[in-house]
Order: C-alpha cells, then sequence, then structure tokens
C-alpha cells in the first residue's frame, strides 16, 4: 500500500498539481517548497526534478523512511506541524507550502495555521486540500474490509451503535474508533476560512468537488466541481481545493 501511495502522489503532481501551480509559479528554479504530511515523498520527488528546493515534514516515521528510501536526497523532517520551534527548526521560509489531505488529522489547526504564517514568504503561496469535517465520507469509513466502505455518513452514528454494527458484520473495534477519531479531528469550510482570514492568508482559488482532482487516478472518474452554497458545501463536497497567499 505505501508503494501504491507513492507513485499516486507522482503521477497526482505530473498530471495535475504541476500545471495548477504553473498558473501561478512561471517556473521552480530556486524556489523554497514545503509540504506538510509529506507521506511518501513522490510530490516532492518531482518538484525537485523541476528544480525547486524542497522540503517535507511528515509525523510519521515508517512514511520518513520509505520516502529516504525511494529518494536519499530529498530533505524530509520527522516532526510535527503544531510544534512551537518548528519554525527555529527549519531555519528558513517558503515560496510554497503544500498540505493536502493533512489538516483534517490536526488537533491543533490553530497552531498549524499559526506556524504556516511564520513559514512563509511575503508573497508566498499556500495550497490546501481537505474533506469537510460533514462530508459523506470524511470518516475515512473507506478503510473498511467490507461494505462499510460504501455507506456514506457513517461515522455520523453514535460510537456505540457503530461497535454493534462493526461486530455484526466481522469489523474491529479499532476500525469504529479510527473513523471516530477522524471525525473528531475534521475541519468545516467555515473553521478552514476563518483561520485564513485570521492569519491574513488570501484566496486565489477556492474550489469544492463532487468528485475530487485525485479520484482520476484512483477511480478513474473525471473531477467534478460544486457550487459554493453554505451548509451544502459542508454536507456534499468530497474536497475542498484552496490556493491562497500571504501578502503581509
Amino acid at each position: 500500500m505505501p508503494e501504491k501511495h507513492y507513485y499516486e502522489q507522482i503521477n497526482y503532481t505530473t498530471s495535475y498539481f504541476l500545471p495548477y501551480l504553473y498558473t501561478y509559479i512561471s517556473n521552480f528554479d530556486g524556489k523554497e517548497i514545503l509540504e506538510i504530511g509529506c507521506a511518501e515523498g513522490g510530490l516532492l520527488k518531482v518538484l525537485s526534478e523541476k528544480g525547486a528546493n524542497v522540503t517535507g515534514i511528515e509525523i510519521s516515521k515508517p512514511r520518513v523512511d520509505l520516502a529516504l528510501e525511494k529518494n536519499p536526497s530529498l530533505n524530509i523532517i520527522l516532526g510535527d506541524i503544531t510544534a512551537t520551534d518548528l519554525p527555529h527548526k527549519l531555519n528558513k521560509k517558503f515560496d510554497l507550502i503544500v498540505m493536502r489531505e493533512v489538516i483534517e488529522h490536526i488537533h491543533k489547526k490553530d497552531e498549524t495555521f499559526r506556524n504556516i504564517s511564520i513559514l512563509l514568504k511575503k508573497d508566498g503561496f499556500l495550497f490546501i486540500s481537505f474533506p469537510p469535517k460533514w462530508s459523506p465520507f470524511a470518516g475515512h469509513q473507506q478503510i473498511a474490509k467490507n461494505f462499510l466502505r460504501y455507506i456514506p455518513y457513517l461515522h455520523l452514528l453514535p460510537k456505540n451503535l457503530l461497535y454493534s454494527i462493526a461486530k455484526v458484520v466481522g469489523e474491529s473495534r479499532e476500525y469504529v474508533d479510527e473513523i471516530k477519531l477522524h471525525f473528531s479531528t475534521g475541519c468545516t469550510i467555515n473553521t478552514f476560512e476563518i483561520l485564513s482570514r485570521k492569519y491574513q492568508l488570501t484566496p486565489i482559488i477556492k474550489e469544492f468537488f463532487l468528485f475530487r482532482p485525485v479520484y482520476l487516478q484512483r477511480f478513474g472518474l473525471p473531477k467534478l466541481k460544486l457550487p459554493n452554497i453554505p451548509l451544502i458545501r459542508e454536507m456534499i463536497t468530497l474536497g475542498c481545493e484552496s490556493l491562497l497567499k500571504k501578502t503581509f
């Protein structure tokens, strides 16, 4: 599975993310780029080959180990984006920070945005994507071994009821604990917008998807956008993607 993720990251970056970025960044020569939650490092590998100076931070040691096994020259740090000493530890500022499918797993969201604001250069960009907390599969229930992976809003059910359902269909209590954890740490679009304003990160692009761009690699589905309608966007959007700029 980690190998699969690595190659998905490379394909996503090459086919979708690079063309997306080229609209705002004409070339990557010498650009300082940080990826928060870089996992196996596939995205960093591609951007490095385009001339960027890349740095990754990842909280999972096995993922860091695999990333460095695949690309020993990558600068990947085992660490936590919410740590107060992280800006000092990195000791540089960045032209672009990328955070894909990460903010929904972090309890300390304010600390995360504070560090991002410190680490970004003036006129630097933040790209962030996440499934909103109230969206159909925000519990990551697709990790189930059986049909539960296809049931939307499963994570909204009471935990004791989920334990009973899991027992009947042969899923573990740990599965229930995990999807409820994902829900508890989730990020609403409204929270994301409040934190962006607080740290003076101005949206350049904000898009809502029923079918996210990465679904083309995973399921062969073309991206499908949704309108920006309050409440509806929180409940139906499978992916929110934004490019923001630090202008102070």
